[in-house]
């Protein structure tokens, strides 16, 4: 490619200017590396990967999976018969997606963001798609003894963000914190991995039954709870203890909602 700007061209040939001394490091087209970054997306939900290139002038942009060395699309139109894959471009702006509509698990890999100059220049991104794992701590079955804290920790792991809200249900209804029962209440603590609580006080024989944590961006996942009255199943007396309840956990927990309600 020919730049006709080159001194060499005008007759000061003579006179070499660094592009470094005149901050023109980046002359032709380029990537803002800043806005076309790797991406974690969740399985099932369209997934975009965003290059940004600045003065492209009349190149073309092409997209490129590593996996295979495939070409997905070259400008905006797309080269696999795959259709989940999308080439989207304003004309407005610099940004050249790649969106790929309800994306797998397999689709996670390095794709190649490539502009047409000679040679051509790239910008590698890495997919990871990835799918939430809810678990109930101490599940599928949980024996508690009547009178004390049913304390059932959900927690979520490998979402990309945490979820904004994880709704609890007893026998398919939805718990009613504020119900005359009281005792009743929930803590979430929300991070990389997102932890919640619910917390039954003076467990009672209409307690029994299954509970499901549902997170809105995750699986949702149930537990049988079963409460007693002196009785003592062959679960708990073979290690049933230790899946029911975590007790100092479940004590520290009934201390804070207690305080809480003071």
């Amino acid at each position: 490619c020919t730049d006709n700007t080159n001194g060499a061209n005008n007759g000061v040939q003579d006179l070499e200017y660094p592009d470094i001394e005149l901050g023109l490091t980046q002359r032709g087209p380029h990537f803002d590396v800043a806005y076309s970054r790797n991406v974690t997306a969740l399985v099932g939900k369209t997934a975009q990967l965003n290059c940004r290139v600045h003065d492209l002038g009349n190149r073309t942009v092409s997209w490129i999976r590593h996996r295979d060395i495939h070409l997905l699309t070259s400008g905006r139109m797309t080269y696999t018969s795959d259709q989940r894959f999308i080439s989207v471009h304003n004309p407005h702006t610099e940004d050249w997606i790649l969106k790929i509509r309800f994306p797998q698990r397999r689709d996670s890999g390095i794709y190649e963001c490539q502009v047409g100059t000679t040679p051509p220049i790239g910008h590698r991104m890495y997919l990871s798609v990835v799918e939430p794992l809810t678990t109930i701590l101490g599940g599928p079955e949980l024996f508690i003894n009547m009178g004390s804290t049913i304390n059932l920790t959900c927690v979520v792991q490998h979402s990309p963000e945490p979820p904004p809200a994880i709704r609890w249900t007893h026998n398919d209804e939805e718990i009613n914190y504020d119900s005359p029962r009281g005792g009743v209440s929930v803590i979430t603590e929300k991070g990389e991995m997102t932890t919640s609580h619910l917390l039954v006080q003076k467990a009672r024989a209409p307690d029994s039954g299954r509970y499901t944590c549902a997170p809105a961006n995750a699986n949702p996942r149930s537990v049988l709870v079963h409460v007693l009255s002196g009785e003592h199943p062959a679960a708990m007396q073979h290690g049933g203890q230790l899946r029911l309840q975590y007790p100092l956990s479940a004590a520290l927990l009934s201390v804070i909602v207690t305080l809480m309600g003071c």
